[in-house]
C-alpha cells in the first residue's frame, strides 16, 4: 500500500484532469459550477507554479467531435493536448498512461467529473499500480452526493486519499520567501474566499 501520510512532493507529482469538458462538467450535483471551476483554475495554476506535467483526458461526443476542455485549464497551466479515450478509466488507455509514466513521477493528484466514474476508476487502477493516488475533491464534480461518498470510500479503501487545492497550495508552497510559495499562498487565500 502507498504511503499516503507523508507530505505530498510537487517534484514527484503529476496532474491529471478528467472530462472537464463540455457537455459532461454541467453534470455536476455535489459542487456548484462557479466552485469547480476556481478549483480546476487554481490547480492548473499550481501545476504551472511548481512544474507538476499535466494530462488531460476527455471522451469524443457521439459523432466522433473531439472534446471542448474548459479554459481555465489551458489559461492556467498554458496549452495542453488532450488524449481522447474509450473507456470510462483513463488508466485503461495506453496513450494516457504511457504520457504519466513518461514523467516518471509516482504521485497522481486527479480532478474532474463524474467523480463516481471518471475520477474514481483511473484512481483506484493507479493505486493498484503504485502510484500515490489524491483526488483534489474541490475540482471534482459527482452526480449525487451518495454515490460520490460511495466513490470517495472505494478510493480510500483502494489506497487513495482526498486533498483540496487550498491543503495543497500550503503543502507544496515551501519557505513563504520564495516568489513561488507567494503566489501558493495567493491560491490559498483565493480557495478560502470561495
Amino acid at each position: 500500500m502507498n504511503k499516503l501520510t507523508s507530505a505530498i512532493d510537487a517534484a514527484d507529482a503529476v496532474v491529471l484532469f478528467v472530462d472537464l469538458e463540455h457537455g459532461i462538467i454541467e453534470l455536476t450535483q455535489t459542487n456548484p459550477m462557479e466552485k469547480l471551476r476556481k478549483a480546476v483554475s487554481g490547480l492548473a495554476r499550481l501545476a504551472r507554479i511548481f512544474e507538476m506535467p499535466v494530462i488531460v483526458s476527455a471522451v469524443q461526443d457521439e459523432n466522433g467531435t473531439p472534446a471542448e476542455i474548459i479554459p481555465e485549464i489551458a489559461k492556467e497551466a498554458g496549452p495542453v493536448p488532450t488524449h481522447h479515450r474509450t473507456t470510462c478509466n483513463s488508466f485503461r488507455d495506453a496513450e494516457i498512461v504511457a504520457s504519466i509514466q513518461s514523467t516518471g513521477r509516482r504521485t497522481l493528484l486527479i480532478a474532474g467529473v463524474a467523480t463516481e466514474l471518471a475520477v474514481q476508476l483511473p484512481a483506484i487502477t493507479a493505486a493498484e499500480l503504485g502510484y500515490r493516488v489524491y483526488v483534489v475533491l474541490d475540482a471534482c464534480g459527482g452526480i449525487s452526493e451518495r454515490t460520490e461518498q460511495a466513490a470517495l470510500l472505494r478510493i480510500t479503501k483502494a489506497g487513495g486519499a482526498t486533498v483540496s487545492v487550498m491543503t495543497l497550495a500550503g503543502e507544496i508552497a515551501g519557505d513563504f520567501r520564495e516568489a513561488r510559495a507567494q503566489q501558493a499562498v495567493g491560491i490559498l487565500y483565493e480557495m478560502a474566499k470561495a
